[in-house]
């Protein structure tokens, strides 16, 4: 038998199946994540068990977990935390943050189209949206409370503030880079300007105005914490910030991660949205 009949015989062994790398391809977008998220539990496990910080700064994550455990339930005749368990403070959050930064984002998609279309409203209001962008919520949290109360209009009017400039910005830029001749052409057509910024101009903005939303409901989430600086109980910035007070860093790391966890489902169903409201995007 000849060399080469017999390499012809062999399996490549350098091959990989169709069927493997499909399977693979499936399991990737779950599998890294896990696998990222495995190494950092391992990573922390060994900084809180090397003593180079007490447990008060960095305690392990079992001590997490029960604390974790603690605040979602009943125990010892205590509910959650100051009364109240972890969903119903991040449920009481969650609501402050749709009615803000669900103000902010109406009013910003609204005068956003409305600099995007009329040159001179650009020009008077973009300096002031700038100014606000470039604020920190405690530059003016405290203002809001000197004007209204420390009850729940502060906070959602700090979220509202927060989330209305990337909204306002990324929808006039948008609407601004509508392609010209698509506007000639249905004007041509004999459609008035509320039939092309109906049919053109919102179509055209929409995936940056929803990507100006989704940083929206970051920012918004990034200012919680700061909008509960008072009277936040109940509610997980608040829960946050009453355990550091009492350097209760387990049930900190856990409202964080409350926060973080939520933020991260919020911000894939808006992705989901986007998905489905513009196919077209990425592909036109």
């Amino acid at each position: 038998m000849s060399t080469t009949s017999v390499q012809d015989k062999a399996p490549d062994v350098t091959s990989v199946p169709a069927s493997t790398t499909r399977a693979w391809k499936r399991l990737r977008p779950v599998a890294l994540p896990f696998a990222s998220l495995l190494v950092f539990l391992g990573l922390w496990q060994l900084l809180a068990a090397s003593g180079t910080w007490s447990e008060t700064l960095a305690p392990p994550p079992a001590k997490v977990w029960d604390a974790f455990i603690d605040v979602s339930t009943t125990h010892d005749g205590v509910r959650g935390y100051n009364g109240t368990t972890l969903i119903e403070h991040l449920g009481i959050s969650l609501r402050r943050i749709a009615l803000g930064a669900g103000i902010g984002i109406v009013a910003g998609v609204v005068l956003g189209l409305l600099m995007g279309t009329v040159g001179w409203l650009r020009s008077l209001f973009e300096p002031w949206i700038t100014f606000l962008r470039t604020l920190p919520p405690l530059a003016y949290f405290s203002l809001l409370i000197i004007w209204l109360g420390i009850d729940e209009q502060p906070k959602i009017t700090l979220l509202a503030v927060a989330a209305f400039p990337p909204v306002a910005v990324s929808t006039t830029t948008a609407v601004a880079a509508v392609p010209k001749h698509l506007i000639e052409a249905a004007r041509a057509l004999g459609g008035s300007r509320w039939d092309v910024v109906r049919d053109v101009v919102v179509p055209s903005a929409l995936p940056e105005t929803l990507t100006g939303v989704r940083l929206a409901v970051g920012v918004a989430y990034s200012s919680l914490v700061a909008a509960e600086l008072v009277n936040g109980l109940p509610g997980i910035g608040g829960m946050v910030k009453d355990a550091a007070n009492y350097n209760n860093t387990p049930v900190v790391l856990v409202g964080i991660i409350a926060i973080g966890v939520s933020g991260l489902i919020i911000d894939g169903l808006l992705l989901r949205l986007e998905r489905s409201v513009v196919p077209w995007r990425g592909r036109a």
